[in-house]
């Protein structure tokens, strides 16, 4: 089934599974909805290996973004090297030799707009994540951090997101009303106009004894603007309007969910690891609730995921913009 790419993220993942081409990697600035420079900065942080700079090279060489690398000079210049790429190339903002330091040097740049979204380079995500939420910092907003995953699947016929899959544990029904605001606002940013959501659990029935049906009970009975929000689905019913056909639901989801809330991150992990394992999607991931987009990547990633998250990145900062500007 061939999807249509109808955003930057869509081409990327809809259209470029097997990136052969130099169509399939371009991944152009028009593609992105930008006609002209400039570029959207994003913050590389503690770009010291030769993993961030190759990213860094090809981020720009397909014009989905501006890296600014941020960290040691010394340290950047010897992953350059060992890359064999040229990183006085690329906009520099010098920090200690401090993983923890050049993440505190990237988010007051975040905060002073200098850019639009954060990177993870080789630092930990402990140490990154820790710069970004630090109230000093100023990222915070009223919404949690969250993340969402956007993927395409070789047999779902558009893309699909899951939440949250990387940095809430065990979320409580407030959480989780976050995790599911910051989801569909990355819907929207993609240009989903009535997201269809479907809130996973491990039955389609309220049973007390399992706390995630019952926040499905309460989160559907809520007002979430255009979305379409219903729960609580088992996997199967959520995914197949002909599994839920035959469990006699009466969906307008099943079967076409755009995002599946899942109930912990055990759930969570192992779903979209399967779906990338097993399955066969690529996807695209980010931290969301901060005041700028945070791409979490994994040394695991593919090329194709790690461009994908950056061009995403920029989607929501663009999106973002544009309900300022309003």
């Amino acid at each position: 089934m061939t999807k249509a790419p109808s955003t930057a993220v869509g081409a990327a993942l809809g259209m470029t599974r097997a990136p052969s081409t130099a169509a399939d990697m371009a991944y152009p600035s028009a593609a992105l909805g930008m006609t002209t420079p400039p570029l959207t900065a994003v913050g590389m942080v503690y770009p010291c290996d030769a993993l961030a700079l190759n990213a860094a090279q090809m981020i720009t060489a397909r014009g989905i973004a501006r890296p600014v690398l941020i960290g040691p000079r010394d340290a950047i210049a010897r992953a350059g090297d060992a890359a064999q790429v040229d990183w006085r190339a690329f906009e520099h903002i010098d920090a200690a030799n401090d993983p923890k330091d050049a993440a505190h040097v990237a988010a007051a740049h975040a905060h002073d707009g200098a850019v639009a979204a954060l990177m993870k380079g080789s630092l930990h995500t402990d140490e990154l994540m820790g710069a970004v939420v630090a109230r000093e910092a100023g990222l915070r907003t009223d919404k949690r951090i969250t993340h969402a995953f956007v993927f395409d699947l070789p047999r779902y016929h558009k893309l699909l997101a899951l939440a949250d899959c990387v940095v809430n544990i065990a979320p409580r029904l407030d959480v989780k009303r976050d995790i599911l605001a910051n989801a569909l606002t990355l819907l929207r940013a993609l240009g989903v106009t009535r997201p269809k959501v479907g809130i996973v659990a491990a039955v389609e029935t309220v049973n007390p004894h399992i706390p995630a049906t019952l926040d499905a009970q309460t989160l559907r009975g809520e007002d979430w603007g255009d979305a379409i929000v219903e729960g609580p689905f088992g996997f199967d019913n959520a995914i197949s309007a002909e599994a839920a056909r035959i469990k006699g639901l009466d969906s307008r989801v099943a079967g076409d969910p755009d995002l599946l809330l899942l109930p912990d991150l055990n759930a969570a992990n192992m779903l979209y690891k399967s779906f990338i394992y097993i399955g066969g999607g690529e996807c695209a991931g980010l931290v969301l609730g901060a005041r700028v987009p945070v791409v979490l990547t994994s040394r695991a990633d593919s090329v194709l995921a790690r461009l994908a998250s950056v061009a995403l990145a920029v989607l929501v900062t663009r999106h973002a913009e544009s309900c300022r500007a309003m």
